[in-house]
């Protein structure tokens, strides 16, 4: 008889309409099997898989009882032959699910979701955050996604935004605040295809830019840091001064005083969002100027691990970055993109998204928060902190209430009154209590 194979398929379109049938197994009699050794058949089925059971003959009582199964399933071999290729991004363990609005022999549109990263995902940081959003999206069963990582800002960040909108991505995502010239050029490349730019203000027709109020964070962290300051001097490694990152350092300096109104942060610029040697030398000299709590707007973990070393306390930013420095991390200003991101492919998906827009999610929203208090903080702070933060959840942004000062002493929020968004967006000075220039 030859020898006898299991062919099962998973990939083919046509058969994922088959209900509760992931796996579906057809016996073959093959009399050469030096053909299938050859894989002629496998490239015949495309996507099926041969798995060869057993050798030598097989009993004809056995045979007799295959015979009607063997029959009808090579008729279906073939027709599931005709099916083609599927995108090699649709995930071959799971069935394409069917919307219930959709015909049962109509596929349910898939969202194929790109994403540029500046830095590397890594295992803590800035893109490692976003990373982990485009996991939850990934999850979904209507969304495939990609993403390039340690991406430059400028002409590559051009290259690769472009070499996302040639292959077909419904909607990209390019997270840095340098991609944003590149991706309005792209957009108007690309009319039918959708783009979300994080943290910059450009937006088009099928551009929207997008960011989440982290300087709630900021703010908490800094209530954080002020009550745990022995020096009243506090460090802030800083990596370009544009108004995203001056706006948490104010909003952390804000923070500081209210818990330490004697206390005044120093801040380095580093003018890199990811470079750990540097920012580790940063986070040094503010600790040899006498700073006993380091905090950072930087994509690496570094300047944890130096404030750690040198006996000090430490702030993280974008995710929870205790694992670094257990002994010196007191919290983090993190990010949670899964929501946003979710909220984006599915209206991609419905056809309700819509361009020309400027996002901006709030700790209401669930898209910013802190991570847990380390256990060196007491626990009157972390109540203290925490009663704040049901404030921020309940949609009362206390970050910015007048009477704030700048640097030299002015009015720049009145008494009583909350610093507007496009105040908020400007922000191109530092609070009283920063010590540092905005350039």
């Amino acid at each position: 008889m030859g020898c006898w194979y299991t062919v099962c398929c998973t990939d083919c379109p046509c058969f994922r309409r088959i209900k509760n049938k992931k796996h579906v197994h057809i016996f073959l009699s093959i009399r050469d099997c030096r053909v299938v050794k050859g894989l002629a058949l496998n490239r015949m089925l495309g996507y099926w898989k041969l798995i060869k059971i057993a050798n030598g003959e097989v009993p004809m009582k056995k045979l007799l009882k295959l015979f009607t199964v063997s029959a009808a399933c090579m008729a279906l071999m073939f027709s599931l032959y005709a099916c083609g290729e599927a995108p090699q991004e649709k995930k071959a363990e799971e069935p394409a699910k069917i919307d219930e609005a959709v015909a049962p022999t109509e596929e349910a549109k898939t969202v194929k979701a790109g994403f540029v990263y500046v830095s590397p995902v890594g295992d803590a940081g800035y893109s490692y955050a976003h990373d982990l959003g485009r996991k939850t999206v990934d999850g979904l069963d209507f969304v495939t996604s990609a993403f390039v990582e340690s991406v430059p800002e400028g002409a590559d960040s051009e290259r690769v935004i472009r070499n996302m909108a040639r292959k077909g991505f419904d909607i990209i995502f390019t997270t840095s605040f340098g991609y944003m010239d590149p991706t309005i050029k792209v957009a108007k490349e690309f009319p039918d295809t959708k783009f979300m730019h994080c943290s910059g203000f450009k937006k088009a027709e099928n551009v929207n830019n997008y960011f989440g109020r982290i300087y709630q964070s900021r703010y908490l962290t800094g209530l954080v840091a002020g009550a745990m300051t022995k020096s009243n001097k506090l460090g802030y490694v800083a990596a370009f001064p544009i108004p995203e990152v001056i706006r948490g350092i104010n909003a952390f300096a804000v923070g500081v005083r209210q818990m330490n109104p004697d206390a005044e942060v120093r801040v380095v610029w580093t003018k890199t969002w990811y470079d750990p040697a540097l920012e580790k030398d940063a986070a040094k000299s503010l600790l040899d100027a006498g700073c006993d709590v380091i905090a950072q707007h930087q994509d690496s973990p570094a300047p944890q691990e130096a404030a750690q070393e040198a006996g000090a306390y430490c702030i993280g930013y974008n995710s929870d970055m205790s694992s670094f420095a257990p002994k010196a991390h007191l919290t983090s200003a993190i990010w949670n993109w899964g929501p946003m991101y979710t909220k984006t492919v599915e209206a991609v998906r419905d056809g309700s998204w819509e361009g020309n827009q400027s996002l901006w999610w709030s700790m209401q929203d669930g898209v910013v928060d802190i991570a847990p208090m380390g256990p060196m903080v007491p626990e009157d702070v972390k109540n203290a902190v925490m009663a704040k933060r049901d404030e921020l959840r309940n949609g009362n942004d206390i970050c910015f209430v007048g009477p704030i000062k700048d640097q030299n002493g002015e009015i720049k929020i009145a008494a009583g009154e909350k610093a507007t968004d496009e105040q908020l967006h400007d922000m191109m000075w530092f609070v009283e209590g920063v010590v540092g220039t905005v350039n």
